[in-house]
């Protein structure tokens, strides 16, 4: 039996103000359930700017409770209005000074199912997530949710192997990677990293990025948000380098079992020889 899932992402621009950048995802959710999306994820820290170019605490005040906070809950009710999975990036707040770099994790029902919290942060020029951030500690979850096993990794994340391959060993057959991303170097690595680890780990990633520079600094986002097979190709092509875009793609979801049995990464694993990659 085919287990075709259309899934969705999306990546914006910043509009100047939290209200209209989730009001603009809420249309881009619309949208995407027209076109069928049975799941869809959104851009890292979704309704705000990427504060993280500046150390402000002013911008503490993003955050919000997960699942207890009024943004988890108005999409709630949205992925029960379009029977769609969601997966909401956002500033989360567990208390004062406890803020995380999290995705919350919504069913097709309206179910809240769990968040991720982004394990590696980054503290370099135009990206200070130190100042804002502490470090994940739920380790790397999957979700069951209506269109299959569901894993989330974050921007800077993508950069260590070992929680990709966490996710697949846990069962992962989609893994979003939303993001906030420059030109640069960068460029270079953001399609050679995400294909080469869906490859790696034998499933579907959706790597999303914003587009445009925002006020608070010159990091030019330049999208070109795609979804990637898990022969490591890109499903159909990748969004534009500049301009806003949905991103509605068809994955076939049996070829996660189709590619796991025909390379056997995992069968071929040798665990008890890698001891020295976590010694202190």
């Amino acid at each position: 039996m085919a287990r075709t899932v259309t899934a969705a992402i999306s990546q914006t621009a910043w509009t100047g103000d939290k209200e209209s950048m989730i009001e603009l995802h809420e249309k881009y959710v619309a949208e995407a359930a027209a076109a069928g999306a049975r799941v869809m994820c959104f851009q890292e820290l979704f309704y705000g700017p990427y504060f993280c170019q500046v150390q402000d605490a002013e911008y503490y005040s993003y955050a919000e409770a997960i699942p207890d906070g009024p943004t988890t809950k108005r999409f709630c009710e949205l992925a029960e209005q379009h029977e769609m999975v969601l997966v909401v990036p956002m500033y989360e707040r567990e208390q004062a000074g406890l803020l995380y770099n999290t995705a919350a994790v919504i069913d097709a029902d309206g179910t809240y199912l769990g968040k991720y919290r982004k394990n590696h942060i980054p503290q370099v020029k135009g990206f200070w997530e130190k100042f804002y951030f502490r470090p994940g500690n739920l380790g790397y979850p999957v979700f069951e949710t209506a269109v299959g096993t569901v894993g989330v990794y974050i921007c800077y994340d993508r950069h260590f192997p070992e929680g990709w391959r966490a996710l697949g060993l846990a069962g992962a057959e989609i893994v979003f990677n939303p993001s906030a991303t420059s030109r640069g170097l960068s460029a270079y690595l953001w399609q050679l990293e995400q294909t080469s680890s869906a490859a790696a780990n034998m499933y579907f990633v959706g790597a999303i990025n914003r587009v445009g520079i925002e006020p608070l600094g010159d990091n030019d986002f330049y999208g070109t948000s795609y979804f990637a097979n898990p022969r490591g190709q890109i499903v159909d092509k990748a969004a534009s380098d500049h301009a806003e875009e949905l991103v509605v793609r068809e994955l076939d979801l049996e070829m996660v079992d189709e590619v796991r049995n025909q390379w056997a990464f995992y069968r071929d694993r040798r665990p008890e020889s890698y001891e020295s990659l976590v010694a202190p």
